[in-house]
């Protein structure tokens, strides 16, 4: 449990990559001590409209995202607590292996609770898995230790791992769900990791065989549970950036809109040839918006969503208005063709 940094390196890793991150965010605007949720969800946290629109890559991606510096805090103190003394008991790769497995198992999990409720990540649900597989180890290899110390650890790993659960039910901000699933993740992987330890170790025998059935069971029944998503990322970004063109083009045809009023004064100019650039510079444009907006189809739960459809509605109305005014030039209409002034959505 005390040993020194070289013995550990993949722990020593492990905690480097998550500091170096969590700091590259903070300088990306991810805030040093209460994070927003628009930076760690562009980093890779775990969500569902994001991860369950194939972005499943966000499972693993969320272990190493934090929000703010006490939760960046307190996960690497309790990774490097236990770190040190189950990668020396495990080895290296066994040790990682675990590590990675557990949490995408309690960032799995967490879809399945919070489903869109919740922008999740962080490294606790990793390390509840290595309590969890401390617990087996322990337990298995009770004989192999003495009693006094079997009580202390054993006792001081549950215990913690209580206490942090039952913190978890009454503070707020805190995904429980992937620290239950972490712990229980890890439990089953050390079932299927743990080698004999000495000598006299009991044989593994068909453990490794059970574990591995029940957690194939557990993925399975958690990959059927999934809430289907409120909405798609890549739909809702496609909708934000619909609308950042519209507003951009409006302000250009509302320019030329102006443009025909003021060139009406003109002589020379006839009514024909106005109405004929209301068509092609303002009507059709506002037709060739509102079919784009219309394209853009986040789902009735986005954010974007009432935003999308208030456009879609102006710029329908506004197409009908050209249309209107173009036809009020050909008419000769020259007061009712200057009765409709650009506007702003």
């Amino acid at each position: 449990m005390r040993s020194p940094a070289r013995s550990v390196p993949v722990t020593v890793g492990l905690l480097a990559l998550n500091v170096v991150v969590f700091l590259a965010m903070s300088a990306a605007g991810g805030g040093w001590w209460h994070a927003t949720h628009g930076v760690q969800l562009d980093w890779g946290a775990n969500f569902a409209p994001a991860t369950q629109d194939g972005q499943w890559w966000r499972l693993l991606s969320a272990m190493f995202i934090h929000f703010g510096v006490w939760h960046l805090a307190v996960n690497m103190w309790a990774l490097w607590d236990i770190g040190r003394l189950l990668e020396r008991l495990l080895g290296r790769w066994r040790f990682l292996a675990l590590y990675l497995g557990a949490g995408v198992c309690g960032n799995l999990l967490s879809l399945v609770v919070q489903g869109n409720r919740a922008v999740s990540g962080g490294a606790s649900g990793a390390v509840f898995g290595l309590y969890g597989a401390l617990l087996v180890f322990l337990w298995v290899e009770r004989k192999q230790l003495d009693a006094g110390e079997f009580r202390w650890l054993f006792g001081g790993a549950l215990g913690f791992s209580a206490l942090m659960l039952g913190l978890g039910w009454f503070l707020p901000g805190i995904d429980n769900s992937a620290h239950g699933g972490g712990l229980v993740a890890g439990m089953l992987w050390a079932g299927v990791l743990l080698r004999p330890w000495a000598a006299a170790s009991p044989v593994a025998g068909l453990r490794p065989w059970w574990s591995a059935s029940a957690l194939f069971v557990a993925l399975v029944s958690m990959g059927l549970w999934l809430p289907e998503p409120a909405y798609l990322l890549t739909e809702e970004i496609k909708a934000r950036q619909s609308i950042q063109r519209f507003l951009s083009d409006e302000e250009r045809i509302n320019e030329r809109w102006g443009s025909i009023l003021n060139d009406v004064q003109k002589n020379g100019v006839t009514f024909e040839s106005m109405a004929g650039r209301m068509d092609t510079e303002v009507a059709q444009p506002y037709r060739q918006s509102f079919e784009a907006l219309m394209r853009a189809a986040p789902g009735g739960a986005a954010p974007s969503a009432a935003a999308l459809a208030n456009l879609q509605a102006y710029a329908a109305e506004r197409a009908r208005e050209a249309q209107q005014q173009a036809d009020a030039f050909r008419r000769s209409d020259t007061l009712h063709g200057r009765s409709l002034p650009p506007t702003q959505p």
